[in-house]
């Protein structure tokens, strides 16, 4: 089976790597812990030692992910056109209330709402993807379609 690419920007294949190296920094104190915690003697019954375990075994865990998505990332960068894709800014608006949003389509491992970061992969995304400026857009939503009007694009 051939393997699926995720796509992403420069700068979230970049904050992956940064979470790569701030976890192996983590990684000699947590075996630290989980060290003194054996030494403290019987481990079936020793909570420390339990725990110190879990939470080395969820830093390997994370670390084992996060080197998986870095295997397997495409990093993208926008065209130089005004057609909307991974990495540019658009700016919208809803068709219902008239409110505008600026958001950046980036990819899935990417996308944060609070920062203003939706995937392509998302119904908006896959909606907006490849439109331009004065485009109205029908997004298909898990809580019924509206549409949104293409204001701006820019590249990052």
């Amino acid at each position: 089976m051939e393997p699926t690419f995720n796509k992403m920007t420069a700068a979230g294949y970049h904050a992956i790597e940064q979470e790569i190296e701030d976890l192996k920094q983590q990684r000699p104190e947590r075996i630290r812990i989980l060290a003194a915690a054996a030494a403290l003697g019987d481990r079936s019954e020793n909570a420390e030692y339990s725990s110190a375990k879990r939470d080395l075994g969820r830093l390997e865990s994370r670390l084992r992910y996060l080197n998986k998505q870095l295997q397997y990332a495409q990093i993208v960068q926008p065209a130089d056109n005004d057609q909307l894709d991974i990495g540019k800014f658009v700016t919208i608006e809803f068709l219902d209330d008239h409110d505008q949003i600026t958001y950046q389509l980036v990819g899935k491992q990417e996308a944060n709402l609070e920062q203003q970061k939706i995937s392509f992969t998302s119904p908006i995304g896959q909606a907006l993807a490849n439109h331009t400026v004065d485009d109205v857009v029908t997004v298909n939503a898990p809580n019924g379609a509206y549409q949104v009007k293409v204001i701006a694009v820019k590249r990052a």
